[in-house]
């Protein structure tokens, strides 16, 4: 276990900040965060609330590495090729911050358990990649009024928003019904650019930890990141 002198030191670029200090510090060591999905988005949600020092992490996820996720998925290898995401994931966090508690749950979010998958977290992270996962997730954060962070990306393009956080609106509020899958371009199909999940993922993990240490959160607002372009839009909504 780290000593008090060591978690300073682990710490101390983000405690020097006037706004998260050693309070906020201890905010994130006690937060409990649920990231649904180890995939180009989980990544680096993953690595920089570990980073930080989230005290307990937990990521759902039920597929294995294929090699075609290296470009994007950053805390898998290719010693990791075949195992389970999370098992993959969890190889990473003992390397890289061993003083957290990791929690891998290598299943399947459906209406029947996510509920109790959720319930025991502060906040939940939404890194999906269908649309059914999405809607599932965020129906039930709302039944159990869990903020929810929200990123989905495709080729050059992304998005992030922070759901059901303060009475703010949900992703219903938005797109009142999941669109037809086939009508939905992705990523196995279409392809991305592997630093964009980088720019998307790492934005959500800045809303996490804002969230966590009480700094200010834009609510009903959207935000698009176009990076062919180098354009940030927003949409309030």
């Amino acid at each position: 276990m780290m000593q008090a002198n060591d978690v300073f030191k682990r710490y101390s670029r983000q405690i020097f900040i006037e706004e998260i200090g050693v309070e906020g510090q201890r905010d994130i060591g006690n937060a409990k965060v649920l990231v649904v999905g180890a995939g180009g988005l989980g990544s680096p949600v993953i690595q920089y609330l570990a980073a930080a020092g989230v005290g307990t992490l937990a990521v759902v996820d039920f597929d294995d590495v294929e090699i075609h996720n290296l470009n994007r998925q950053v805390i898998h290898r290719e010693s990791t090729v075949g195992q389970p995401k999370t098992e993959s994931a969890a190889d990473f966090i003992r390397d890289f911050n061993s003083h957290i508690t990791f929690i891998p749950i290598c299943q399947k979010i459906d209406r029947e358990n996510v509920q109790d998958l959720i319930r025991d977290y502060d906040i939940v992270v939404d890194g999906s990649d269908n649309f059914t996962t999405r809607y599932i997730v965020n129906d039930a954060c709302v039944v159990l009024n869990k903020p929810l962070v929200y990123g989905s990306i495709f080729a050059f393009e992304g998005q992030v928003t922070v759901f059901n956080f303060r009475g703010s609106k949900n992703l219903r509020d938005l797109f009142p019904e999941a669109p037809n899958p086939e009508d939905v371009p992705n990523c196995d199909r279409h392809g991305v650019l592997g630093p964009l999940p980088g720019i998307v993922g790492t934005m959500m993990a800045m809303q996490v930890l804002k969230m966590i240490t009480g700094l200010p959160i834009v609510i009903n607002q959207l935000t698009i990141v176009d990076t062919l372009n180098w354009k940030f839009m927003t949409i309030t909504f």
